[in-house]
């Protein structure tokens, strides 16, 4: 799943991750809802120096815990990330854990 695609999730849910630049965060929506976020900050690249993205918080809404949705969401986050050409600076505790569990992720670290 790409960032802004929607997939059934639960029963007849409708399960998507989308890029919202402006707040600098990615949103896991279920049913068009909010269900959970993970904040961003972009450095750009400098010199020899790779571009960075920092993610320093994910929240998944206690209604909606349980449900694999956070590490769905920093999945599709880090895909993008790739795509954007940044490395990754996980000083939040679940995304350094997705990336130490996931070994596709590693290069980004």
């Amino acid at each position: 799943m790409s960032a802004g695609d929607t997939t059934p999730g639960t029963g007849d849910e409708a399960i998507r991750v989308r890029d919202d630049r402006v707040a600098g965060r990615f949103e896991i929506l279920v049913d068009d809802v909010v269900a959970g976020y993970a904040d961003y900050r972009d450095q750009p690249a400098t010199g020899d120096a790779a571009g960075v993205r920092t993610f320093p918080h994910t929240v998944v809404e206690p209604e909606f815990g349980g449900r694999g949705l956070a590490g769905r969401m920093i999945g599709e986050a880090l895909q993008a990330t790739r795509r954007d050409g940044l490395r990754v600076r996980a000083t939040c505790p679940f995304v350094a854990r997705y990336i130490e569990k996931h070994p596709d992720a590693a290069d980004l670290a």
